[in-house]
């Protein structure tokens, strides 16, 4: 079985004004804001298979935002997975911390762990239906 096979994401605080930061990004490094649904995100092609598009997105949150689980926590990883069922049995009977259930929406599944240091990590599996690219929206 494959474990993560990718970054999904990649998820941090702002310390300030998120809309602020954002623009920041936009302007000076040419993030997408407007035609990405709010979160700019960059199309791959899979090695094995280059039929298979794949997307990593960029994602600011706001300070006080309490999806990462702690305050201290700054950064999130979001990766992408094959088969979550199968991984979280198998994290779960290693010893891992599951932080929650796993949730399935139109865009994945999704679950979160937690690594030895109190790190909240994501863990996505993007939807196989042909209304995605990659896990996200087609347009």
């Amino acid at each position: 079985m494959k474990r993560v096979t990718g970054i999904g994401g990649i998820f941090f605080r702002a310390k300030g004004e998120v809309k602020e930061l954002n623009s920041w990004y936009e302007k000076h490094l040419g993030f997408d804001y407007i035609n990405s649904n709010g979160y700019p995100f960059w199309a791959w092609r899979s090695m094995e298979d280059p039929e298979k598009i794949g997307a990593s997105i960029w994602s600011i949150f706001p300070r006080d935002t309490k999806y990462f689980g702690s305050n201290d926590q700054q950064f999130m990883f979001n990766f992408r997975v094959e088969n979550m069922v199968e991984l979280i049995e198998t994290l779960r009977s290693e010893g891992v911390e599951i932080a929650g259930e796993i949730q399935e929406f139109e865009y994945g599944k999704f679950c979160w762990i937690i690594d030895p240091d109190g790190n909240k990590i994501e863990l996505w599996e993007a939807p196989e239906n042909p209304g995605f690219e990659g896990g996200m929206p087609a347009k």
